[in-house]
C-alpha cells in the first residue's frame, strides 16, 4: 500500500519527538501517534500505557485504506483528515505527507478547533523532517551506488590485467 519505505535516521527522531511534544502541550491532547501507511508504528507519546498501540496502528492505516477507496468512489483523489467522536474519547488523524499518518487522541478538555490546528502545524513540521530523510537517504544511495560501481570496475580492472 505505502509508496515507499518510510527511514526515519537516528538523529531526527529528537527532532520529532520535540514536534510531537509541542503538540501535545499546545492541543492538550491525551496522546499523539505517527504511524507510517503500512501500519507500523513510528512513535508515539503522551498516555499511551493503557493503549495497544500497535494493534491502533495497523487499523489506522487499515482505516486510511479504506477511506481512500471511498474517496476514489466519490471522485475525490484522497481524503486527507479522519476525525472519530466517541462518547468520552475521540481521534483526529490526518495524512503526512504521502506516507504517514499522525493520529491523536483527545478527550473533552480541549476542542477539535485546537486539536486540528496543531496538528496542521505538527504535519507540516514533520513533512519537512521526511523530507530532509529522504534527501539524505538518495545521498547515501547515490553514494553507495557510486561506492559500488567503482568497486566492480576496480574488480574488472584487476581481473583484466592478470
Amino acid at each position: 500500500m505505502a509508496q515507499g519505505t518510510t527511514v526515519v535516521y537516528w538523529e531526527d527522531t529528537a527532532r520529532i519527538d520535540a514536534v510531537m511534544t509541542k503538540l501535545l502541550k499546545g492541543s492538550e491532547a491525551k496522546c499523539a501517534l505517527l504511524v507510517d501507511k503500512d501500519g507500523h508504528l513510528i512513535s508515539r507519546h503522551g498516555f499511551t500505557q493503557t493503549l495497544d498501540t500497535t494493534a491502533l496502528a495497523a487499523l489506522m492505516a487499515g482505516s486510511f485504506a479504506s477511506t481512500a477507496e471511498i474517496a476514489r468512489l466519490v471522485g475525490e483523489s484522497e481524503f486527507s483528515v479522519l476525525f472519530h467522536q466517541g462518547v468520552n474519547d475521540h481521534i483526529h488523524m490526518n495524512l503526512v505527507g504521502d506516507r504517514s499518518i499522525l493520529a491523536v487522541i483527545f478527550d473533552d478538555r480541549t476542542t477539535i478547533g485546537m486539536v486540528r490546528l496543531y496538528a496542521r502545524e505538527t504535519t507540516e513540521q514533520l513533512q519537512q523532517i521526511f523530507e530532509t530523510s529522504a534527501d539524505r537517504e538518495g545521498g547515501e544511495e547515490r553514494r553507495l551506488s557510486e561506492d559500488f560501481t567503482n568497486s566492480v570496475e576496480d574488480k574488472l580492472d584487476d581481473l583484466l590485467r592478470d
